[in-house]
């Protein structure tokens, strides 16, 4: 009795063994258990490697919101624009928007650089002023009035700048308004000055003027877009190379005679030396070449507006025929500018971020004429805002702004003077983009999962192969038998 009930707990005992042993001819070796090994061990294997993929990668979910910046009621757009055909002279930024904003010929954080046709400039930044709205002019306004300056075309006005040491020229058009005014008071002071400094006697000085609408081939080498235009060229500094560039001043003094005769007589009061270049204050150097560069920013509220840029002055005319406003856009983009490092490290968690915040660089707008003049060129922005939220550390996270948009652009002609517009709507609403971390516990147990997973699906997978061929044999055997 007691080697029965012996037996009896040991057999209860022994049904609680998981690692129980087999038998030695379930635990034999065959060549279908060793390629089913080795396709288990490479299944492990792949499914582990997929799974550490998986782990490394960061995964991130998009959601959209309404817009709650940080950044404050403004705006920063930053350009980099290239025009071939407007001159710095007259070159101005206009900020528009649907609140009724203007501002007129941004100065402050704009800089301008003169460029030839080919967009090179030179390293020398052309400092402007900004023009005055108004400029006093005389009240008379006499058709009749006495030719005092000489009328020059290009072989004379050659032959003018190599003769007398100041060379004070009125490019003008007959069509201007601004022409008119100046014609009767140019002449008068021209009659004074030709007076006082006789050409055959003393000659430091002469006025002259140049019809655009005639000499346009002259106009256009002095770059004459705005008129009228009153230069200043001395004897032995308008110097020419390949590029175009001449050395010499405009003058945006008031335009009456009494202040035209004062400024000329201040030009050749002081002695003059082989090397001096006397200067007035309302004097600034014309622009190098033809073309113009634009960079900088502005600062918008955010709501719909307009970045314009022109040709503008308030007392000179422009021929809208003759005006070209195409461009090439080096670089253009909303909000902070962010670090090339700070935008490499995003990109690399989030691929497909960073494509649209600069869309429009390095592309070209160009006017061909196919469209005759008064070609104006428009831009229409539709700006969203990005924020991605990047995970550093359980505790730590990091917000990175970045403004991106669409951009529809067409050429079109129109009554009033062309110009590059770019149009921006801001989006009330943002894209939230946030990483998703991975857990190293949630990654153990899949792994735990797919080893254990395949082994036991191997192990069924040979049991049943094993017994197949095993039933196989033996159903062999008995026909043999």
């Amino acid at each position: 009795m007691i080697n029965i009930s012996h037996m009896i707990s040991s057999s209860k005992f022994k049904a609680v063994d998981f690692y129980r042993k087999f038998p030695r001819d379930l635990t034999e070796a065959s060549v279908s258990g060793a390629w089913l090994s080795i396709a288990t061990a490479l299944a492990m294997i792949f499914l582990f490697g997929m799974e550490l993929n998986k782990y490394l990668t960061v995964s991130t979910s998009t959601s959209i919101i309404i817009d709650n910046s940080s950044d404050g009621d403004f705006l920063r757009i930053d350009f980099n624009i290239s025009f071939p055909a407007v001159s710095c002279e007259f070159a101005s930024v206009d900020v528009s928007d649907a609140l009724g904003t203007n501002r007129l010929n941004i100065t402050k954080t704009i800089r301008k650089f003169s460029i030839d046709p080919q967009l090179r400039h030179k390293a020398i930044e052309f400092h402007s002023e900004p023009v005055p709205h108004v400029s006093q002019h005389g009240d008379e306004v006499d058709d009749e009035a006495v030719e005092g300056s000489v009328s020059l075309n290009s072989d004379s006005f050659a032959k003018l700048s190599q003769e007398h040491p100041i060379l004070v020229v009125n490019f003008f058009a007959p069509w201007c308004y601004w022409s008119t005014r100046l014609r009767s008071s140019w002449e008068k002071a021209a009659k004074i000055i030709k007076e006082r400094y006789d050409p055959d006697k003393d000659g430091r000085i002469i006025l002259a003027k140049v019809d655009c609408t005639e000499a346009v081939d002259l106009c256009k080498r002095h770059h004459v877009q705005g008129y009228p235009s009153i230069r200043i060229f001395r004897k032995g500094s308008d110097l020419w190379d390949d590029d175009g560039h001449h050395e010499h001043e405009s003058y945006y003094g008031d335009r009456d005679t009494d202040s035209l005769v004062k400024a000329m007589e201040e030009l050749v009061s002081p002695t003059p030396l082989e090397n001096q270049k006397p200067a007035l204050e309302k004097n600034r150097p014309a622009p190098l070449t033809g073309g113009c560069r634009i960079e900088g920013y502005v600062r918008v509220k955010k709501v719909p507006g307009n970045l314009i840029i022109s040709s503008r002055s308030g007392a000179h005319s422009f021929d809208s025929s003759q005006m070209n406003m195409s461009h090439v856009i080096g670089h253009l983009s909303f909000g902070k500018i962010i670090s090339p490092r700070v935008l490499s490290d995003v990109k690399r968690l989030i691929p497909y971020l960073g494509r649209s915040h600069d869309k429009l660089n390095g592309l070209s707008f160009i006017n061909h004429q196919d469209l005759d003049a008064n070609v104006t060129i428009e831009h229409y922005l539709q700006v969203v805002k990005t924020e991605v939220v990047t995970v550093k550390s359980s505790h730590e996270s990091s917000l990175i702004e970045q403004y991106e948009y669409t951009a529809h652009s067409s050429l079109a002609q129109s009554v009033n003077m062309p110009v590059a517009k770019f149009h921006f709507w801001l989006s009330p609403m943002q894209v939230l983009i946030t990483e998703n971390p991975k857990s190293l516990s949630h990654f153990l147990t899949n792994v735990c999962a797919i080893i254990g997973g395949v082994f036991t699906v191997a192990g069924i997978l040979d049991s049943i192969l094993y017994n197949t061929i095993r039933l196989m044999k033996k159903m062999e055997i008995g026909k043999n038998i």
